[in-house]
């Protein structure tokens, strides 16, 4: 198993935003684990659908001072959340009064300090529990954010492993945000598994492979601006990967329509799991909002383990390695990589004798007929009894309830005795059976 959470805490340190160092020094990590990931640059200003790319931001010190005791609170080197996100440089002096209104806090949440951001409209700021700004003492105080906003540009990274057919599986997720385990690394230590999977299990594979990774929103959106037309001939079928570090349960963020392959594919991936839950796409916040929009309509669902904004360290300080671990990050692993295996071993599975088969004489079925002995081979059955062509291996789990992984491996136990055959494209459905 590959060394996710390693990789995520030396990366939980790097003050990531939309754009700048944090974004270059993560792509340059990451390229060390997988050296196919490749970056794109896109000035600032550049028009990307309805958006533009906006200035680039570097942070470099921020703290506040009280100016009677020399007390300093909300230090960046401390806790790179303490600064609002694309904050305006500052220094100056100022009374209490004039400075908490630029001191943001998560009420409801006193001890925790808060992820915030200013993207799009100047600002300054800070961000503090909310116990720590009531504490602070009246008086004086210096605030300083030594920060630059300047034309520059965003960086998005993809990897692509080319198979037997172009029709590709798409993997994506974000790096924009700062020191949160689960909101951000948990996406592109998971992604980054995969493509190294991806390689490690299947040299030459059926399917091609994309593996995105992008400041969230306008990075989907600017990279889609100069691959969208090849993605959607291609995108077979993907996921946006999001929170997936963490041990509570499995969500299922659905498409605009919840009918697409992804859905379908990742609905069959959970079954059995414990505290599952299903999302619809009104539901929605992550880079599936960008995915699934009209205009794009790529076949792509959301998978977390808690979802965003649903779990109580969410887009706090408190989002650290308690929240996520090595087996949260592989419970990801393995539902993920149950869908590639389905989409390798071949999709549509149809029987390769007219009627049920004998199972007896291949060993693959009770020689002595008594009550129960059914229920043990069932789910072997079951997969025979739907593998007419038309039904992914996905739509069989589905039909019989019976998880993913299972089904994959009477399949693959069926294909080694010779009793199915496997397409990557379905057939028409058989019609229904006339009485003749």
């Amino acid at each position: 198993m590959y060394d996710m959470i390693g990789w995520a805490k030396d990366l939980f340190p790097i003050p990531r935003s939309l754009t700048g160092d944090g974004v270059r020094e993560t792509f340059r990590y990451l390229q060390n684990i997988n050296s196919e990931i490749t970056t794109q640059a896109f000035p600032t200003g550049t028009q990307v659908f309805d958006w533009k790319i906006p200035r680039e931001w570097k942070i470099n010190a921020a703290w506040i001072e009280h100016v009677q005791t020399g007390q300093r609170f909300a230090q960046f080197s401390e806790c790179n959340l303490h600064v609002l996100g694309y904050s305006l440089p500052i220094d100056t002096e100022m009374d209490r009064a004039e400075l908490l209104p630029h001191i943001y806090t998560q009420p409801d949440q006193p001890d925790l300090i808060p992820y915030v951001t200013s993207y799009y409209k100047d600002r300054w700021g800070f961000c503090m529990a909310q116990n720590a700004k009531d504490a602070l003492p009246e008086g004086a105080y210096r605030v300083y954010i030594d920060s630059d906003l300047f034309d520059g540009e965003l960086l998005v990274g993809d990897a692509l492993v080319q198979g037997e057919t172009d029709r590709e599986l798409m993997f994506s997720s974000y790096i924009c945000h700062p020191s949160m385990a689960n909101n951000e690394l948990s996406g592109p230590v998971l992604l980054s598994a995969l493509l190294k999977f991806v390689k490690d299990h299947f040299p030459q594979p059926k399917f091609s492979y994309r593996f995105i990774l992008v400041p969230e929103t306008i990075g989907s959106l600017a990279y889609m601006s100069r691959n969208l037309k090849q993605m959607q001939q291609r995108i077979e079928c993907g996921f946006n990967l999001s929170c997936v570090g963490d041990e509570r349960g499995f969500s299922h963020v659905q498409s605009r329509y919840a009918d697409t392959i992804a859905d379908v594919a990742l609905k069959s991936a959970l079954i059995g799991k414990d505290n599952v839950k299903t999302y619809s796409f009104l539901q929605r916040g992550s880079d599936e909002r960008q995915y699934g929009a009209p205009g794009i309509a790529l076949p792509i669902c959301g998978f977390c383990r808690s979802k965003y904004g649903e779990y109580p360290e969410y887009h706090t300080d408190a989002d650290n390695f308690d929240v996520v671990t090595q087996k949260g990050l592989e419970g990801s692993f393995e539902v993920i990589t149950t869908i590639i295996k389905a989409f390798e071993i071949g999709l549509y599975p149809t029987t390769a004798v007219k009627g049920e088969p004998q199972l007896g004489k291949r060993g693959l079925y009770p020689t002595i007929s008594k009550k129960g002995s059914y229920s043990a081979i069932r789910a072997r059955m079951d997969v025979l009894a739907y593998a007419d062509g038309s039904n992914s291996l996905f739509d069989i789990a589905n039909y019989i309830s019976v998880p993913l992984e299972i089904v994959l491996d009477e399949a693959e136990l069926m294909l080694e005795h010779g009793l199915i055959t496997v397409s990557d494209t379905a057939t028409d459905r058989h019609p229904r059976g006339t009485g003749c």
